[in-house]
């Protein structure tokens, strides 16, 4: 086995960069377009809200947020069976296809004033859409680059698939700021928002004819060398692979809703709540995004030099400690308290961002992995990361208690030290794992 597959590695390697092409491009989109939503949350609210107050409208809109989340554990399972049926490929061009379509929708859709309750209906449409893609996104990409890299600097090789994500994040604070520097608030409510949206789509097919590119990866090969490709791998994730499942949602939860919180809540939360104005808090979230973009790959190489489990401990330690005294800086309200605070918050982030992909991937056997993955993740974002923005906004509305971020911050931190402590080192475990040789094994589940 580990002959099949080191013979298939050799005649990838030639190809890696066009392989960590393929498995970050498709996350750079996804999390542009998710970015865009939720930086223009505020005049997407007065565009598809308008009958509501402003507070109501801005839920509103979390809330179909939160929707896209709920969904992804379809779009997990459809993907996840495709990915470790089918191969890591397939679902790679699949999943920014249909990623694609639902931005397409979202960019052309009709306002309020012009079809009536149609208009959040369509949204709400074209969020699910959304959603479904995402579910198969991580997975993929992850199973894709782990089962790509070499074992050594595999930390490093999964990390790019975070950079791709918040340099969607970059690109679409950039875009938003340089949106509302060229264009008046009357012509950004009237046409202007749809831009960025409309821009994905090129990305999008920029990304398709790099994936159609690419050879499966020489793991899932050597499974098809063995005849060992499983039928039913959901099934096989809870029947054998459930521990592993299990973990992966408590390192996602750490992930994901500390992502959504500084990169997706946080702009929201400095207009609103600090006193900004959306130009400084455009600003500030390119900040968060350029110091993350700084810190994934280091991150990645830390974890193959010392280990997945002290760069995630270190992150744990760091956001309990610091979470509420950087959000009571921030409250000062000043750019300088804004700029360091932001700056500390991405900088905690990208710890995780850098190690949290190769962490995950290791757990899993091959036979299996895009599936756990993909289900874990979205259960992750589902029931815990997507409804943050909501959740956070609902409580500072009833509690009065600007604070509340900083305290969901510290239980997220919490949460992922305890889910640390339960896992083993996995830096540099070979990817094919006993389970993957078992050709009694497959023969059962196809039967």
């Amino acid at each position: 086995m580990d002959d099949i597959a080191s013979m298939n590695y050799e005649s990838a390697r030639k190809g890696l960069k066009k392989n960590v092409a393929a498995g970050a491009i498709g996350v750079l989109v996804h999390w542009f377009d998710w970015a865009i939503y939720a930086y223009l949350a505020t005049t997407i609210a007065g565009i598809f809200f308008p009958q509501q107050d402003e507070t109501a409208a801005l839920l509103s809109v979390f809330g179909v947020f939160a929707i896209a989340f709920f969904v992804r554990p379809i779009g997990s399972i459809l993907f996840g069976h495709l990915g470790d049926t089918l191969g890591r490929k397939k679902t790679l061009s699949l999943v920014i296809v249909v990623m694609a379509s639902g931005t397409l929708l979202l960019g052309l859709l009709p306002s309020y004033d012009s079809i009536g309750i149609w208009a959040p209906i369509l949204l709400v449409v074209a969020r699910i859409i959304q959603g479904i893609a995402a579910g198969g996104e991580f997975g993929s990409a992850a199973a894709f680059l782990a089962e790509y890299s070499p074992p050594k600097r595999r930390g490093f090789g999964c990390s790019w698939i975070e950079f791709g994500s918040v340099l969607g994040f970059l690109l679409a604070s950039m875009v938003v700021a340089g949106m509302f520097a060229i264009f008046t608030p009357e012509q950004i409510d009237s046409w202007a928002w749809r831009l960025p949206f409309l821009i994905t789509v090129p990305l999008a097919l920029v990304g398709l004819y790099i994936r159609m590119k690419i050879e499966d990866t020489p793991e899932y090969q050597a499974l098809q060398a063995l005849d060992t490709v499983p039928v039913a791998p959901i099934r096989e994730v809870f029947r054998r692979n459930s521990k592993q499942f299990f973990q992966t949602i408590g390192i996602e939860i750490f992930m994901n809703c500390t992502f959504y919180v500084v990169l997706v809540y946080l702009i929201t939360y400095q207009e609103q709540l600090v006193g900004l104005t959306a130009g400084e808090a455009a600003v500030l979230s390119t900040v968060a995004s350029l110091t993350a973009i700084a810190i994934i790959p280091l991150s990645g190489i830390a974890s193959d030099r010392f280990g997945r489990k002290p760069v995630l401990t270190t992150a744990g330690v760091l956001l309990v400690l610091l979470a509420y005294p950087l959000f009571a800086y921030m409250n000062q309200g000043t750019v300088t308290a804004g700029f360091l605070s932001t700056f500390g918050l991405a900088a905690i982030l990208a710890l995780i961002l850098g190690t949290h992909a190769s962490t995950v991937a290791e757990l899993f056997p091959t036979r299996t992995r895009q599936s756990g993955l993909s289900m874990a993740y979205s259960v992750a974002g589902a029931f815990f990361a997507g409804t943050l923005p909501y959740v956070n906004t609902w409580l500072i509305g009833v509690t009065g208690n600007e604070m509340v971020p900083a305290f969901t911050l510290m239980a997220v931190g919490a949460v992922g030290l305890i889910t640390i402590s339960t896992i083993p080192e996995t830096r540099g475990v070979n990817l094919l794992h006993e389970s993957d040789t078992r050709v009694d094994s497959a023969s059962r589940d196809r039967g």
